[in-house]
């Protein structure tokens, strides 16, 4: 599955789209990722159990994306754009969405 960010899929021609696609992933913060979390914005630095989360989090919603792009029978997918969310104190969501296209085929 090609997955890119622009509108077209450079050197191929799109014969068909399919429509909009989306994956998103909601996770909660854990109490321990949060004491260590604490401890990193007193001293500084990059939050890497933050970081991680929302790393994992990004890679489940374009695998739901690409599953849902795969169900129309689409062999890219154009225009993915991720955003976030907070849906309750402590839980965001990361939502990934893009357009489903057909490509013609070599040959």
């Amino acid at each position: 599955m090609i997955v890119v960010t622009t509108e077209h899929v450079s050197g191929q021609q799109e014969t068909a789209s399919l429509g909009l696609v989306r994956g998103s992933s909601i996770r909660a913060r854990h109490i321990g990722r949060d004491i260590m979390a604490g401890f990193r914005n007193i001293a500084g630095g990059e939050v890497h159990e933050y970081s991680k989360l929302l790393g994992e989090s990004r890679e489940q919603a374009v695998d739901r994306m690409i599953e849902e792009a795969q169900a129309l029978g689409a062999d890219a997918v154009t225009a993915v754009r991720f955003q976030t969310s907070m849906v309750m104190t402590g839980a965001a969501e990361m939502l990934c969405y893009g357009t489903a296209v057909k490509l013609e085929t070599a040959g």
